[in-house]
């Protein structure tokens, strides 16, 4: 893999209630090692099969993210996924950034993430050029190869050469970027990019702030040998086994010549806080478990074997066929959801930043939970938990 020396192009950092802010690598540096930043983050559910449910969770979405720019938080995320009715309707999360770009003023923009093996390298590269145009420079560009052999099926891509397509397009999409409109040649089996100059270009420069998602400590190894930021969840491992994949990741950066203190990790969780933990379960109980039940069968079928993964099935499988009540605690013991009051959770927040984390991105629309709770749900937790 092409490693990539983000610390040299970190010009482009940020803090809290600000656009983008160009610093010196100092000061970008002092930034990342002092302040969590905390953001909303969207699979997208959609519980009812009618099409007017489904605009309804567009719009909700919407309105979300401006109170949550209005709030303070750092920055709302989207993932892509194809073909996962219910759990995600989120196939063109660029559209919908797009539009959130527009109503708001300082969320950061998270594409969380681009399946790069979906989509030809130049199409990546004008499309996340522009909404970074559309946003003033707020894109972060997360990347990742997918899971669903599915999609792959689709798509018409070799599912085995997941990891080299990502590697692959990742390659010529920075080459795009840092060309900076001027010619780019590259080949390979599956793409080519003929000598032409690729527009628009980036308001950030070289280009947008790079992630890489992963479930795995070898998905960790591989971000930290890139020397790219991470994009992780507790949502199978539980917080314990993740914290151990973090330092694993860090320790990885450092052994490749990368400064730990300039890469920035985030979590993505499943978060309800409410005045009571009573009212927390009964507003978001539900929602979550339909949540948990359909990621873990995504990610991790009844028929996964890998071995390496034996822990994802201890804890997933396990709170997924658990009874409510039961699965409810587990998922809670791991931090993999936070269901709770303001106290219980700033002792989650606490917790999660010892775990090494620099970005917390809080599930608050989750399993298609009432509106009016999520709402005030991103409220209280600006106000009371995180005091934004």
């Amino acid at each position: 893999m092409r490693q990539l020396d983000i610390g040299s192009h970190a010009h482009h950092c940020y803090r809290t209630n600000q656009t983008l802010v160009h610093k010196s690598d100092e000061q970008c540096q002092e930034a990342a090692m002092t302040s969590l930043r905390v953001g909303l983050g969207y699979e997208l559910e959609v519980r009812g099969r009618t099409s007017e449910v489904e605009q309804q969770a567009f719009e909700n979405l919407l309105e979300q993210g401006v109170l949550a720019d209005r709030l303070g938080y750092e920055a709302l995320w989207m993932v892509e996924h194809h073909f996962t009715r219910g759990f995600s309707h989120s196939a063109a999360p660029d559209l919908v950034l797009a539009a959130l770009s527009r109503q708001t003023e300082r969320l950061r923009l998270g594409l969380g993430v681009v399946l790069l093996p979906f989509s030809h390298p130049i199409r990546t590269a004008e499309r996340v050029a522009t909404l970074d145009i559309l946003s003033r420079g707020r894109v972060e560009f997360g990347t990742g190869r997918g899971a669903s052999p599915l999609e792959y099926q689709a798509f018409g891509m070799p599912f085995e050469q997941s990891r080299q397509l990502w590697e692959t397009n990742l390659d010529i999409v920075t080459r795009i970027f840092e060309a900076d409109g001027e010619p780019v040649h590259a080949e390979s089996e599956h793409w080519l990019v003929p000598d032409v100059g690729v527009y628009p270009r980036p308001v950030q420069k070289p280009h947008p702030p790079i992630w890489v998602a992963s479930t795995s400590l070898e998905g960790y190894l591989s971000a930290a040998q890139g020397g790219y930021h991470l994009l992780g969840m507790t949502m199978l491992k539980g917080l314990d086994a993740v914290a151990e994949d973090i330092a694993a990741y860090k320790a990885e950066l450092a052994k490749h010549g990368h400064d730990p203190a300039t890469r920035r990790v985030a979590l993505m969780i499943p978060w309800h806080v409410a005045p009571t933990r009573e009212q927390a379960y009964a507003n978001a109980a539900d929602a979550v478990l339909w949540y948990i039940r359909r990621q873990v069968n995504l990610v991790t079928p009844s028929d996964y074997m890998d071995a390496r993964h034996a822990t994802y099935r201890v804890l997933g499988q396990l709170a997924a066929g658990q009874a409510p009540e039961e699965a409810i605690e587990t998922l809670r013991e791991h931090h993999m959801i936070v269901l709770d009051d303001v106290a219980g959770s700033r002792k989650a927040l606490e917790r999660l930043e010892a775990a090494g984390i620099t970005d917390l991105i809080l599930q608050f629309q989750v399993g298609g939970l009432a509106n009016e709770h999520v709402l005030s749900s991103i409220s209280l937790f600006a106000k009371e938990v995180a005091e934004l």
